[in-house]
Formats: C-alpha cells, structure tokens, sequence
C-alpha cells in the first residue's frame, strides 16, 4: 500500500493527437495510467492535458546588451513557465545558467552554448566573434559546454555590401559541422537570407533558425535533408520596423528585410508542404519578450499550417525531435492543463488553467 500524495488529472489528457484518455496519475513528480493504492492528500486537476509546450528558439540569460543577472534570467524562466513552456532550446547564450538544472520550479533547458558568429558580424555582447580558422575550435568548445546543440551564425548584415550575406567560407562550416557531429552535438544556425543556406545545409546542418531566405528551388534540398526549420515568426514580426530604422543607411538591406517579412507566410506553408519538419520558436530574449510561445503556434496557423501539426509543433513532435518524453508512463510529469482542446483551436494555449512541472503545480 502507498502512502504517498498523488495528483490526479482527469478529463481528456492528449498523450498524442490521436491517444486521447480519460485521467493520469502523478506520483512521486511521474507520470502513471495505473491508479495508485492507498494514496493520501489526492488533488484532482481537470480539463484537456497536454505536454509540457516547447519553446525552440528562446535565449533565456540575455537581453539586448547581452548577459543578465540570475534574478532577471529567472524571472524569463519563470515568464515562460507561467505559459506553459516547460522545454526550452536556448538557442544561444553568453550566460551560465546551469544553476538553473537544480530548480524544480523553473522550465528544463537544453542549450546550444554561446552563438558563434564572424568577427562584427552580429549582435555585440551576444556572441564568440571568431574567423573561419577560429571556428572548428569555437565549434568544439560549445559543443562540450551544451547540452547536445551549437549555434552558428550563417548570416549577418555586411556593412561593406550594405546588405546580408554569408558569414562563413563553406569549407569552414562543412569543418565545423563535422566536428560537432563528431562530438555528438547538432548544429543550427541563424540565417535570413538565402545566401548560406545552401551551403550549410549540404555541409549537413541539422536546423535553420528564421529560414526566412528559404526559396523554392532550396525547400527540396531541405527536405531530402531531413533540415528542420524553426520560423520564429513572432520575430520576423518585428521586421518592418527593423528595416525602417536602418532606412537610411541601409537601404539596401531594408528592403530586403522588407520582402523576406512579406513572404514569411507562404514560406514557412511551403517548407511544410514539402515535408520539412517546422517547429515552433519565439526567439524571447534579446529584444523579444519571454512567454509567447501561444502567438507563435498561432502564427503558425495563420501561415496555413493545420492546427494539430502546429500544436505538435511545440508539443509531441517537437519533445520527440529533441529527445524529450511527453505524457509517457514513468515520464516526468510537465504538463498544462487547459480549458478547451487546444487541437480544435490553439488560442486556448494562451490561458492555462494550471502548469504542472515535476509533478508539482506552479501555476
């Protein structure tokens, strides 16, 4: 006989799009189908359960001068928390937020070590700015400090050109691409334009963060790649703005920022279309704010991707891309509960009812 207190959830718990239950079960912070025997101080949570949402794209640690202090880095984990993002792939961070690993209370996080961009090439204070002989080592050493990813920098605006381009010579990322794979860390990378894509894609990058370059006669390569796309779309949002701002310096590269937002809806329908897997990204940090995962999924939806594989998109396919269990028996139990089923209409992901993480509810 157990003495243990339990959590129980019951209603319609989503274990998949199409695995739909009636309750689970909750104890010791796992997840069981078996009611448990002799249980004490049960508290029931009702309504339509689903996995812990997923945030691929997120820098939690940084903000638009850089690194932050562990009480504003906290605060984003918590921002996020409270939205129901429970899985973040910090895509990229100069901060150590290790500490982070022992808060029950606060989102699991698998990083991709500091960006890796050329030298005055990206945002100052973000990342390791290094030329391409520099590059396999940076490469190597982000690899041992993440959690399984790095994070390049494909392109960034040249002044010279006054336009985006290519960062890296191909023969520097297809280097620095096989050393993190052999290292046993994925690799992607920040790209607008279409400049790089190909060859970093050929050179076999595992995901293209924005993707926003991404063009026809590309979205086949993608695919017979198997290269995921993360559109963060809550960013390119910003887009319009970004290039009236650099007007008139730029106008060159304005414009461009210009079209690429334009099109940002039919690209990412067509990447789908073609079968690239498309997973959902908000890039919070930086200058974005943290807890958005819902108006990306959204967004997602808008540019013409069906609900459920855009709820999958930050639910059960993206916890399978990078590695993480959903509502499996034995698993952690990180999940949100909701009023409505979120497959018949995503804006319900906007208002949780209540987050459990580790078994425990936070919110």
């Amino acid at each position: 006989m157990s003495d243990r207190a339990v959590l129980h959830v019951k209603g319609r718990v989503l274990v998949g799009p199409d695995d739909v239950r009636d309750e689970l079960w909750v104890v010791d912070g796992r997840i069981s189908y078996d009611r448990p025997t002799g249980a004490r101080d049960v508290r029931t949570v009702e309504g339509w359960a689903l996995p812990g949402l997923v945030d691929a794209h997120c820098h939690v640690g940084l903000d638009t001068h850089g690194p932050v202090p562990e009480d504003v880095s906290e605060k984003q984990a918590l921002t996020d928390r409270d939205a129901g993002t429970l899985l973040i792939r910090d895509a990229g961070s100069p901060s150590d937020t290790r500490w982070i690993d022992d808060r029950d209370d606060l989102p699991k996080i698998i990083r991709a070590g500091r960006h890796i961009a050329r030298t005055r090439r990206y945002i100052r204070n973000f990342a390791h700015e290094v030329e391409p002989d520099e590059l396999v080592a940076y490469v190597a050493r982000e690899a041992r400090r993440g959690d399984g990813w790095v994070k390049l920098v494909g392109d960034w605006i040249d002044r010279d050109l006054g336009d985006l381009s290519a960062c890296w010579p191909r023969e520097a990322v297809g280097a620095a691409i096989a050393e993190a794979h052999r290292l046993g860390a994925r690799v992607t990378a920040h790209c607008f334009a279409k400049d790089s894509l190909q060859d970093l894609v050929e050179s076999g990058i595992d995901c293209v963060e924005h993707a926003t370059g991404l063009t026809e006669d590309l979205i086949p390569l993608f695919a017979s790649r198997g290269v995921a796309i993360v559109p963060t779309l809550v960013n390119i949002a910003t887009f319009p703005s970004l290039a009236e701002g650099g007007e008139s310096k730029y106008p060159r590269w304005s414009a461009h920022m210009r079209r690429l937002h334009e099109r940002r809806y039919d690209t990412v329908r067509s990447a789908y279309d073609a079968g690239i897997p498309v997973y959902v990204g908000t890039d919070a940090g930086g200058s974005l704010a943290h807890g958005l995962v819902a108006a990306e999924v959204a967004e997602l939806v808008t540019a013409g991707i069906p609900p459920v594989q855009a709820l999958s998109a930050t639910a059960w396919g993206a916890r399978s891309w990078l590695g993480r269990p959903g509502l499996d028996e034995g698993a952690p139990a990180d999940l949100v509960v909701y009023d409505g089923d979120p497959r018949a209409d995503v804006r319900v992901l906007a208002a949780p009812r209540r987050v459990v993480l580790n078994g425990t509810v936070v919110g």
